[in-house]
């Protein structure tokens, strides 16, 4: 806390109520805002691994007497922090802006629209370069008097719009009067600085809150902070898995918990990689590991999140040693030097060839990938994905079109996985594989948890037989 009026407070961040979500909005203490002179709708700064703006508002009924900051899942990835953390919190003075740039938030987003429209979105709202803000597509009447005057604004499009600031000028802390010129660019830029993704957050995932919870101590915690589970001796959970139809918010929780663990994972999707022509798969490859080493090394050093795919992703012109030789040349610092002749990454060998055992493929190493069966192919993803020394290892429905065979020796390699300390979460149909391996077992059911718990006592449970099969089972 602070102990003079207008110096900092060191407050822990919290989730706000997801209503709240995309306003910009920060509960704070009455007593820090009386001694940060604060009224409501005056400007702070949030200061975390970034620094972002906000507007002051009271806190919650339930949590007076609460030391705590409670921030929506924007304004998290903005100031760098998670739920939980740390942060800086101090009064500041917003500038007029004399000109805003925003672009959309997400790489698969085309816009067209009008500046002066999103000017009467954000009038008055406090923004810095490098934020993602939100429009929506209606607007509160629950907020208090002094910050309604912000809010209150025609809405930009019928769902919520996430935007980049991609430029302010002055800089530091801005807000848009009836002078700012706003600028709509079509298509995403990145913006300066290094901040977190903001695609999906906690807020996007309705009705799950007990299932945020558990998440968060089953992967989120042991991700960010290694240590405490070590002092205390305890080993975290593993072999979570999200089981489910399609549809159901499966891989968007698994998404929105990446996210918010603040891990930095790059995805090389086989099929979109692949070109016919000579060189052309080559080259897309060689543009994957460029966008790579652009992230900030800090970021590139956290990276600890790594995933399989529903459709299987090797290299099929490679063998199968050198698929998983491919994949070791990140850990060992070889990405940038890629395109060295693969006879000379010998020093790569008895680690892959260390893996390939792990899964049975080590008989199979100079076939081409493109020789395997489905269930092999499945297999030596696997491999490729241990080779990126994960944390915590996201599988998406890899049982899928194994035979009974296959997914008896999948399960092995499964455990065997799990036994050396990496936490997993597996998205499956397969329901006889999830029984064999899981600690916990979470039903989605038209994107709400429908219960989860112990396999046995979850594939007991009538609601989830009669989801899945029709009919409870007598």
């Amino acid at each position: 806390m602070a102990d003079e009026e207008g110096q900092p407070a060191r407050l822990q961040v919290a989730n706000s109520r997801p209503e709240d979500s995309g306003r910009g909005l920060a509960h704070l203490p009455r007593a820090l805002m009386a001694r940060l002179g604060l009224a409501e709708g005056d400007v702070i700064e949030i200061i975390g691994k970034r620094a972002t703006p906000a507007l002051a508002v009271l806190p919650y009924a339930e949590d007076e007497g609460l030391e705590i900051l409670r921030i929506d899942g924007l304004q998290r990835a903005n100031a760098g922090a998670s739920s939980g953390d740390f942060v800086e919190v101090r009064k500041a003075v917003s500038k007029p802006a004399t000109r805003v740039v925003f672009a959309p938030a997400q790489q698969n987003l085309r816009l067209q629209g009008s500046g002066e429209a999103l000017k009467r979105v954000f009038f008055q709202r406090p923004l810095a370069q490098g934020d993602v803000v939100a429009t929506a597509g209606q607007q509160r009447a629950d907020i208090p008097p002094q910050v309604a005057q912000f809010l209150r604004a025609p809405a930009y499009a019928l769902q919520e719009i996430r935007l980049t600031v991609v430029a302010a000028s002055p800089k530091g802390i801005v807000h848009i009067d009836e002078n700012t010129e706003v600028e709509l660019r079509p298509e995403y830029e990145a913006a300066a600085g290094d901040g977190r993704r903001a695609d999906v957050t906690y807020d996007d995932i309705g009705g799950m809150a007990g299932t945020i919870d558990q998440l968060r101590e089953m992967v989120e915690l042991p991700l960010r902070y290694p240590e405490l589970f070590q002092r205390l001796g305890v080993d975290p959970p593993k072999g979570v898995l999200l089981h489910g139809p399609p549809g159901t918010g499966k891989t968007r929780l698994a998404r929105a918990v990446a996210n918010e663990s603040d891990a930095q994972f790059f995805l090389i999707n086989g099929p979109e990689i692949m070109g016919s022509a000579y060189g052309e798969s080559e080259g897309r490859l060689r543009q994957v590991f460029e966008e790579a080493t652009k992230a900030a090394p800090a970021k590139v050093a956290r990276m600890g999140m790594v995933r399989s795919f529903q459709i299987s992703a090797t290299f099929p012109h490679l063998s199968v040693l050198d698929n998983v030789r491919v994949a070791l040349q990140r850990p060992n610092g070889l990405a940038t030097q890629f395109w060295r002749s693969l006879s000379t990454l010998d020093r790569l060998t008895p680690r892959a060839m260390e893996l390939l055992r792990a899964v049975g493929l080590d008989n199979a190493r100079n076939r081409l990938a493109s020789d395997l069966s489905y269930g092999r192919k499945r297999v030596l993803e696997i491999a490729t994905t241990l080779a990126l020394d994960p944390k915590v290892l996201l599988l998406d429905e890899i049982a899928g079109g194994l035979s009974d065979p296959e997914v008896t020796e999948l399960l092995r390699m499964i455990g065997a996985i799990r036994r050396t300390g990496i936490s997993m979460i597996w998205i499956e149909h397969i329901v006889h594989a999830l029984m064999a391996v899981a600690d916990h077992l979470l039903v989605l059911d038209a994107g709400l948890v429908l219960t989860q718990g112990r396999p046995q006592a979850v594939m007991a449970d009538p609601r989830v037989q009669e989801v899945y099969l029709g009919m409870a089972l007598e």
